[in-house]
């Protein structure tokens, strides 16, 4: 009988498990598995195991399939589409191998296709598609891989890349709204800065001129306003270096870990902005727990990967707090309302999730709710700061216009 080798984890304490185990076939030992109370991530009949590693690749090369080498990572929005296009394929039926094939064909030249073409040399060298997914770190991260994996175990792949596509499609829907309602303030604020920059530059230092010929005495809100013009004509390469000195200052504060979490800590102290990046931390989060879950990925390798997803240092922390309490057998609404950084909605509808069983659809419930107050916020914050762009420019075009007309003022009645 046959013997495979296999890596596992514990469904109950999340802890690795490498053993073999003697069965008729690969299914029926990923079976036995099951029923011991672990959760298959790795197995390979052993005497098949040394041959697949030596696999000869007589037709590698990404360049003599057209993939050449690419730089970077995956788009997010091009990885959705193919996600969307993969579930598609296998929906209607086709392999997993000729719906990679077809999807390598007729993507672009580019990141994608160059980790195709390493995907599908994998597969065919007996790899399994998470396997070969996880050596393209462009392309699918540890989300996507872990939910292919459970997918695979499970015998339902094409659920979960249904599951993978809407979760992508989620994400890059809040992603655009957010960018979208940001568009027209960036813009705004991005030409008055130059207009007013123009101004200060090239029109006050003439005027500076005139009233030095003429000899007129300037009231303080001109001297005000020459001066910061001379400032600007000085120092102008202040303007754009404070920006990047100030980026700069902020990446290398958060290559410290305890800089990182007082940066973002305090980020989420910002009014409406701090409560804007608190909720979509939250919505991503709780979808991608929800989406793991339902896809059959252990709880705790869930959080860990929820935790990677987060995008900030103050979840982070709640996060493996939450990890290490689970692993002592405690339910995730405990250490999820000591860690304050969700509102009591959250911790209730998780607490109500776990008694009931439906956490996974708890999960998705809170993420649609706070996508929405995300929405709700940005527009509020578009609303706001429309007349408050406004007033501003407003106040400074009237001070530069009263500053300059103030001395020809006097200069035209000295001259009459």
């Amino acid at each position: 009988m046959p013997v495979y080798q296999y890596e596992a984890m514990d469904a109950r304490t999340g802890a690795e498990v490498k053993d073999t185990i003697e069965a008729a076939s690969e299914a029926e030992a990923q079976q036995k598995i099951r029923e011991q109370g672990y959760y298959v991530t790795r197995i390979t009949e052993k005497g098949r195991q040394k041959k697949t590693k030596e696999a000869p690749k007589k037709k590698p090369a990404a360049r003599r399939r057209g993939g050449g080498i690419s730089f970077g990572r995956v788009k997010a929005k091009t990885l959705t589409t193919f996600t969307r296009q993969l579930s598609t394929l296998q929906d209607a039926g086709l392999p997993i191998l000729r719906s990679l094939q077809i999807l390598e064909g007729q993507a672009k030249p580019g990141p994608l296709k160059t980790c195709l073409i390493g995907v599908i040399e994998d597969i065919e060298g007996g790899s399994t598609l998470s396997e070969a997914m996880a050596k393209q770190p462009k392309a699918f991260d540890e989300l996507y891989v872990n939910m292919v994996k459970a997918g695979e175990a499970g015998g339902a792949l094409e659920v979960i890349l249904q599951r993978l596509a809407e979760f992508k499609e989620r994400a890059q829907s809040l992603k655009r709204k957010v960018q979208g309602a940001m568009v027209y303030p960036i813009a705004v604020i991005t030409v008055a800065t130059a207009i007013v920059g123009f101004i200060m530059y090239y029109i006050i230092p003439k005027f500076k001129k005139i009233f030095m010929d003429f000899g007129v005495e300037l009231p303080g809100m001109t001297v005000m306003l020459i001066n910061i013009s001379d400032a600007v004509v000085n120092y102008f390469y202040l303007g754009p270096a404070i920006p990047i000195a100030i980026w700069l200052l902020i990446k290398i504060i958060k290559k410290n870990k305890y800089g990182e979490f007082a940066i973002d800590w305090l980020v989420l102290r910002i009014p409406i902005l701090g409560k804007i990046v608190q909720k979509t931390v939250i919505a991503r989060t709780m979808r991608t727990l929800g989406t793991l879950i339902a896809s059959g990925v252990p709880i705790l390798e869930a959080i860990i990967i929820a935790r990677d997803t987060a995008g900030n240092a103050v979840f982070r922390r709640a996060y493996e707090n939450i990890y290490a309490a689970i692993r002592e057998g405690e339910p995730i609404a405990v250490p999820l309302k000591e860690s304050r950084v969700v509102d009591d909605l959250v911790v209730n509808m998780i607490d109500v999730g776990e008694e009931t069983g439906a956490l996974d659809t708890m999960m998705y419930k809170i993420a649609d709710v706070y996508e929405e107050e995300v929405a709700v916020l940005v527009e509020g914050l578009i609303n706001m700061l429309e007349p408050l762009m406004v007033v501003i420019l407003g106040l400074i075009v009237g001070f530069i216009v009263i500053a300059l007309f103030l001395p020809l003022i006097k200069l035209l009645n000295e001259l009459s």
